[in-house]
């Protein structure tokens, strides 16, 4: 059976600042799927948040960039955001660019990651959610589960997977892809996805079936708005099983965490801490950065679930590393490489600056 299954998201209001999700907010969330659900326009839904995040998990059998179920994710947001305005949220609409929806939500400010698939015997489906980090958080983990067999012992003992996995990596600020066939090219891949703020990868796929694997979004709001209105806080669909890695496998890069950019007002270096839907509530300088992590089965479109995948005390260990790893990165206040590097601050409050002093500074004579 195929089915597509789509994940989109918005910030539509903080509670308090950008720390959480308003349980009113979340609530008409619930009350728009459940409407599309019973009109016969999802076959299935989940509302879930992350940090303050509303996450839309849906299926149906629409396809991949559908009008119909974007226009659903757009007046979603849309009457969640006059809950977050009578609430007086923080940030109400932050990620709704427009105010007029144009048949897709892609460069509108909601992040995206679909993909339409033919539903295996047992169709196991992570779906990761970020805040307080941008669309090139995914590059090392998606790396380390399909191309590192340190990482994903499968790609070197389960022969429906040692022939690798082919990477589609987006330039995000030329709009440009390219592929990359791993294993063998692993180190060219690396030399671009090792710069996650403009090479991200978009999606991985197997290389004897052709079968998307995973997808991420990649969507970037300072670019699209020309200006800083929030980090991207992505999201990332990631099949298991079978001729993919293991549910352990995708799961193992959280086990230690890693360097993302984002937290404080999008310009800082910070660990990515795993945690559970309910401890994604970044507060400690606006973070450090978080990641959940929700696990279903598909059965005919229905989504069986959700497990909370990092609900795990095998994971506290990676918990406690992020905290010392943000203390730190905190000694450095507003010193790189705490603070991210110039070309990243250019939708800050840097560009102003600069203009302001550009009459004080002189030509050093040789």
């Amino acid at each position: 059976m195929k089915v597509t299954l789509s994940v989109i998201k918005a910030d539509i209001g903080g509670w308090v600042g950008h720390s959480d999700s308003h349980p009113e907010v979340l609530a008409k969330a619930e009350e728009m799927m459940a409407r599309a659900k019973k009109e016969g326009t999802l076959i299935d839904y989940h509302v879930t948040k992350c940090g303050d995040d509303a996450q839309l998990i849906m299926t149906h059998n629409h396809g991949e960039e559908n009008e119909l179920i974007h226009k659903l994710s757009w007046d979603t947001f849309l009457a969640c955001t006059e809950v977050a305005k009578k609430l007086k949220l923080h940030g109400a609409g932050q990620d709704l660019l427009s105010d007029a929806f144009s048949g897709n939500v892609k460069g509108m400010g909601p992040g995206v990651a679909e993909c339409e698939i033919e539903e295996r015997g047992a169709e196991s489906i992570i779906i990761f959610m970020a805040d307080k980090t941008s669309s090139g958080a995914w590059n090392l983990p998606l790396y380390k589960i399909f191309a590192d067999p340190f990482n994903t012992i499968g790609l070197v003992i389960a022969g429906n997977m040692h022939t690798g996995f082919a990477f589609e990596v987006h330039d995000v600020k030329e709009h440009k892809k390219v592929t990359f066939n791993c294993p063998e090219e692993i180190y060219d891949l690396l030399v671009f996805i090792g710069a996650p703020s403009r090479f991200c990868i978009k999606s991985v796929y197997h290389r004897d079936s052709g079968e998307i694997a995973a997808v991420s979004s990649t969507q970037k709001l300072s670019l699209m708005a020309g200006r800083y209105v929030g980090k991207d806080d992505p999201v990332c669909i990631v099949r298991a099983q079978g001729h993919f890695p293991a549910v352990g496998e995708v799961l193992e890069p959280f086990a230690h965490p890693f360097y993302v950019e984002g937290w404080m007002r999008g310009s800082h270096m910070g660990p990515l801490m795993p945690v559970s839907v309910p401890d994604a509530t970044p507060s400690r300088f606006d973070g450090p950065p978080r990641v959940t992590s929700l696990g279903f089965q598909l059965a005919g479109g229905k989504l069986i679930g959700p497990k909370d995948m990092f609900d795990d005390i095998s994971f506290e260990n990676a918990r406690a590393e992020a905290n010392l790893m943000a203390d730190i990165m905190r000694q450095h206040g507003p010193f790189e490489p705490h603070r991210l590097p110039l070309d990243e601050m250019e939708y800050t409050t840097m560009p102003q600056v600069v203009d302001k002093l550009k009459d004080r500074f002189e030509i050093l004579e040789d």
